[in-house]
């Protein structure tokens, strides 16, 4: 058996045990790779590797169970990670021409991570430049594909990773979230995608898009694998100050239990009339399964929710304008060869930068600018506070979890979507919960055209064990239903 048909959990056992050699895992994870690159609808989702260090850590992983030692959770199992997390032996461009080339000098704390819980990273996976988009079509090298019609979008920007999952490259990937990067990829993708809450896994090594909403998440083909990886990588760092100091549970721990007692909210705005008739089948048969396992749907408002895309394309690009100051030829990034130092900023950031990074840095600048920051930036933010009370208001009123759509449609064809505004629509359920930091996360519910359809599970702050419990038993309830 492959190991890319074992789960997280087994193979890590295997390998722990010794009666599976990790070094096989990972040719395995680099064989299917080559397998969904070749050909002229390959995935591309796949930047960069280093098979001679990935089989040099496996070894690793051998010799400790040799040794006596428990080599940990993810004892020689092949992940994936984004390329906008730092890494040592791996470029890390963003998916931007301004990075190309760059290799990290320090490695981010998630990366770290996995490697000390035993993982073996293989790869780094394709995105949006500088995690900008929703499909993955603005990467400076190429679209990523879907596994499931390569002719069709895998979402974004963390498309990459979810396109390995899916395409059963390896059972976890680690990606980032802005506004929905991990959700709604995993939705498209048929996967399992988490955002923690703000706070919950360090940012130290995430290059930053807009540092109040960014988040590292992590892919799974099944809920258990998620849970696996984000406990691998949880936790206060100190490199980072806005992690914070609260303790992690087991995700694990609740995977079997009945929803007897757990109230799930369904909020109204996330079912408008306007959305697809057959995506909204899904979801309510969904919450009708959950109600067959003994929880308790109640309907509740979240009133401020259409004020969400607006805010969020205020915030976020105001605080891109900020981060991405930096890449200007001189400190990172190749330089445009000219004598005048204006010249040269403006031609190194016009080469380098794609349209839609233009556009938003343009955008973000623009709101930050004098006599502009009080009209928007600072409005948007109160509105921001808004959204956050809506959500602390349901969740107070004795909600445990909130159920909707992860994205309002399946996956789009490739090139079908030039307007911007129309591109930006698809984060409207996912946005909200980056805005009020809570955690949330994508499970698939089931097909549309033979499409995978995501339904999202949010809870409050810092309560991944509920929203765990509550996608574990969707789950458990779909069974192949959730994939047909």
């Amino acid at each position: 058996m492959s190991a890319a048909a074992l789960s997280v959990a087994e193979l890590a056992r295997r390998h722990a045990e010794g009666t599976a050699a990790p070094t096989d895992a990972v040719e395995q994870a680099f064989a299917r790779a080559t397998e969904v690159r070749a050909g002229a609808d390959g995935l591309n989702a796949i930047l960069a590797h280093d098979r001679e260090a990935a089989l040099g850590d496996a070894t690793q992983v051998a010799q400790l169970h040799r040794e006596g030692n428990r080599p940990g959770p993810l004892a020689g199992v092949p992940v994936v990670v984004k390329d906008n997390l730092a890494t040592l032996t791996m470029p890390t461009t963003c998916g931007s021409r301004v990075l190309e080339g760059y290799v990290s000098p320090y490695e981010a704390t998630v990366v770290s991570r996995l490697r000390s819980a035993g993982a073996i990273v293989v790869a780094k996976t394709n995105m949006d430049e500088f995690a900008m988009g929703s499909s993955n079509e603005n990467s400076a090298y190429g679209p990523a594909r879907n596994p499931l019609d390569p002719t069709r979008v895998p979402g974004g920007s963390s498309g990459g990773s979810a396109a390995c999952v899916a395409s059963g490259i390896v059972r976890v990937a680690l990606g980032s979230e802005t506004g929905g990067s991990v959700r709604q990829p995993a939705a498209f993708c048929g996967v399992v995608g988490v955002k923690p809450t703000y706070g919950r896994v360090s940012r130290y090594g995430l290059v930053a898009f807009a540092s109040s909403l960014d988040q590292v998440g992590v892919f799974g083909r099944t809920v258990d694998d998620a849970a696996i990886g984000l406990a691998a990588i949880a936790g206060r760092d100190r490199f980072d100050s806005t992690s914070a100091d609260v303790p992690v549970d087991d995700y694990r721990s609740l995977a079997t239990e009945s929803l007897t007692g757990v109230v799930i909210g369904r909020p109204r705005e996330y079912f408008p009339e306007s959305l697809d008739a057959r995506v909204r089948e899904r979801c309510d048969a969904t919450l009708d399964s959950l109600r067959h396992l003994g929880a308790t749907v109640r309907d509740v408002s979240l009133p401020h929710t259409d004020l969400a895309i607006p805010t969020y394309y205020i915030i976020a690009p105001a605080e891109a304008s900020s981060n991405l100051a930096r890449f200007d030829g001189v400190r990172y990034g190749p330089r445009a060869q000219t004598p005048a130092l204006r010249e040269m900023y403006e031609r190194t950031r016009s080469n380098g930068f794609g349209p839609e990074v233009t556009r938003r840095i343009l955008l973000g600048t623009y709101v930050l600018s004098a006599g502009y920051y009080e009209a928007y930036y600072k409005k948007a933010q109160e509105v921001r506070g808004l959204i956050a009370t809506d959500f602390r208001r349901v969740f107070d009123s004795g909600v445990h979890v909130l159920f909707t759509p992860t994205a309002p449609t399946p996956a789009f064809p490739l090139g079908s979507r030039s307007d911007p505004y129309e591109m930006y629509l698809s984060d409207i359920f996912t946005v909200t919960a980056n805005l009020a930091g809570i955690p949330a996360m994508s499970v698939p519910v089931g097909r549309v055209d033979r499409l995978p359809i995501g339904g999202q599970v949010m809870a409050k702050h810092f309560d991944e064990l509920t929203m765990f419990r509550v996608a574990y038993a969707i789950e458990r309830a779909l069974g192949e239903d959730a994939h047909q």
